[in-house]
């Protein structure tokens, strides 16, 4: 049973989450301050915690940034300011979600149990697939697995590049170790260097006490590096270093600690083009690049698309308390002419969110988003229109700038309700807009 903390200063809110959450079989602690949320963190271990934005004595994101330093848990922000700017705060220095009061119960449980799930890896990467891009992928894993190279694992955002990380793991001579995953992508530059070597009690503004980081965590194991080209170049010298003379020092602290790492990395962005940018430090790249596997996106995999269908709905059925037995063919044929740009992991959430919207046996679609039809349309003419043209990446990107800005301008520029209505999450849509100069 999963335990999970409320810390929510309205008593009779958070007795109605507390309530809700137990009879869907979680067990839950409720603190009502700052200090008491902290302190319950501090006395017990927790897979998940719900932290409310204002509180009687600071509020959530402090709360959010005191605990990641020294604790590893998913947490989820509610608040009643409808603000964008704490939507990518809280994304920024670590929320695994964000959810605006009213707070919808099912909503809620959709995300905790997403969460739950594997802890940020996905469900759907619990099967290989059986495509020949596939096969030859994890052909690959089983070759490089039970060696000491290091690897970078390459591919677009939501193809399951943690979970080829944790199957090299798995199929390694360090599968007794720890595996410990960093979301590089996540960490601002003042704090990366606290995460990844620790610091010691004094050593720069809130570091209240000592603090291991996760190299030493990793020790005997393996650390991934989840999109590691964002790391600015200060913090990858340092990197570099603790890489090739295997000893790493906590931030300000003098003493060297030996680790016995292997380091396995992954990005969105071609690392190499990076380089040539002077974005990232082409002796890092080398040191790291020992073995390069690219995870296919899910419009590569062929009928792998119809297996991880089947297996969402099997998950989302029981998750959900359905019984949804299958999908119309109008929407097999949607899904097959959709591109997918958030991959498995939008294939995933556009399944549950279908699930959780169908009373009966079969998907029809009413249940997925209309947006998914309009894309397919939009494709289809798109097609007719860029006959002469060979580059499909190119062609990808233009349509998925072009659907986040349609969609951006439909909700008047909500972006919470964006990253729903286009089921990939806020931190997603944050970095592709970033990506595409959407303002």
């Amino acid at each position: 049973m999963a335990a999970i903390l409320i810390v929510e200063d309205d008593l009779t809110f958070s007795r109605i989450l507390t309530a809700f959450l137990e009879k869907n079989g979680f067990e839950v602690k409720a603190a009502h301050s700052f200090k008491d949320g902290l302190e319950a963190i501090n006395a017990s271990q927790f897979d998940l915690a719900l932290f409310d934005y204002r509180l009687p004595d600071g509020n959530g994101l402090e709360l959010l940034q005191e605990v990641k330093h020294t604790h590893h848990m998913p947490i989820i922000m509610m608040t009643s300011f409808n603000d964008v700017r704490t939507a990518v705060k809280a994304i920024q220095v670590g929320a695994a979600d964000y959810i605006l009061k009213p707070v919808y119960p099912d909503e809620l449980l959709v995300s905790v149990r997403r969460i739950l799930d594997t802890k940020e890896s996905t469900v759907v990467e619990q099967i290989e697939g059986e495509s020949s891009t596939s096969l030859k992928l994890f052909e690959h894993v089983r070759l490089i697995a039970p060696t000491e190279f290091s690897v970078v694992i390459g591919g677009e955002s939501g193809t399951g590049k943690e979970f080829v990380a944790r199957t090299i793991h798995g199929l390694s001579k360090r599968k007794d170790g720890p595996f410990i995953a960093v979301d590089c992508g996540a960490l601002s530059n003042e704090l990366a260097a606290s995460e990844l070597f620790g610091h010691t009690k004094g050593s720069f503004t809130g570091a209240i006490g000592e603090r291991m980081g996760t190299f030493e965590q990793a020790h005997k194991g393996t650390l991934f590096l989840d999109e590691i080209g964002n790391l600015s170049l200060e913090v990858q010298v340092k990197l570099l270093r603790a890489i090739q003379e295997r000893t790493i020092h906590r931030v300000g602290g003098n003493n060297h600690i030996s680790v016995d790492v292997r380091i396995i990395v992954a990005s969105n962005d071609d690392l190499s083009e990076r380089v040539k940018d002077g974005a990232f430090r082409e002796d890092l790249y080398h040191r790291l690049n020992e073995f390069a596997l690219h995870v296919p996106a899910l419009r590569e995999r062929g009928d792998d698309l119809l297996l991880f269908t089947s297996l969402f709905r099997e998950t989302a059925n029981r998750e959900l308390d359905r019984h949804v037995k299958e999908f119309s063919p109008k929407v097999i044929d949607i899904f097959r002419k959709y591109m997918w740009p958030g991959n498995l992991r939008e294939l995933r959430n556009v399944v549950r969110r279908a699930v959780l919207f169908t009373t009966g046996d079969t998907i029809e679609i009413s249940s997925i988003p209309a947006e998914m039809t309009e894309a397919v349309s939009g494709n289809a003419l798109k097609a007719t229109e860029l006959n002469d043209v060979q580059d499909l990446k190119s062609i990808h990107e233009s349509t998925e700038r072009q659907m986040i800005s349609k969609t951006l301008l439909d909700t008047g520029y909500n972006k919470a309700k964006t990253a729903r209505l286009l089921n990939i999450d806020r931190k997603t849509l944050y970095l592709k807009m970033e990506k595409y100069n959407i303002k």
